[in-house]
């Protein structure tokens, strides 16, 4: 790390499943179980691309209850299955290139999220780890003053998770 780059203090999040973890991979990993849970509680979301590989993409687009559309993008750096994804999550524009959160200007535009998967018996824990890259030091207190928001949102999200896991046995 350069001395004058800034860190910010890493957000995150586990939850257990009661699914295998091999079932919890794939929700993660194919464009079909995404779109029916990733993102925020009640948007519907639309998989534009999806390339879960090193050097891969997923670009989708969240259509919000209040009826706009954000967009997001993963480039995915690095996978190992069933254990770890690394990707790096960030605001993007129709085209998936990276843009400013629709919320603030505040907000970092590129997030490394590491996700392992925890065989614990027929259930799987999974724990997110994230913390802005090539951030600014406002855009890392903004993170960090966000993580009560975010334990909601991930909460949310990992409710949908659960929901669609409980449908694959």
């Amino acid at each position: 790390m350069a001395a004058n780059e800034i860190t910010a203090q890493e957000f995150t999040i586990s939850r257990t499943f009661n699914a295998p973890r091999d079932i919890v991979w794939r929700a993660w990993t194919e464009r079909e179980a995404l779109a029916k849970w990733w993102g925020p509680k009640g948007c519907v979301i639309e998989v534009e691309e999806l390339d879960v590989r090193a050097g891969g993409t997923f670009h989708y687009s969240m259509e919000m209850q209040e009826g706009c559309k954000w967009w997001g993008v993963f480039h995915y750096e690095d996978v190992v299955k069933p254990e770890r994804i690394v990707f790096v999550n960030s605001f993007s524009d129709e085209a998936g290139e990276i843009a400013r959160a629709p919320f603030s200007e505040s907000w970092p535009r590129e997030i490394r999220n590491v996700v392992t998967f925890h065989d614990e018996g027929g259930k799987t824990r999974i724990e997110l780890r994230g913390r802005p890259i090539r951030a600014t030091a406002e855009e890392c207190a903004f993170f960090e003053g966000m993580f009560g928001s975010m334990q909601q949102g991930f909460g949310g999200t990992f409710d949908q998770l659960d929901d669609y896991l409980a449908t694959q046995k």
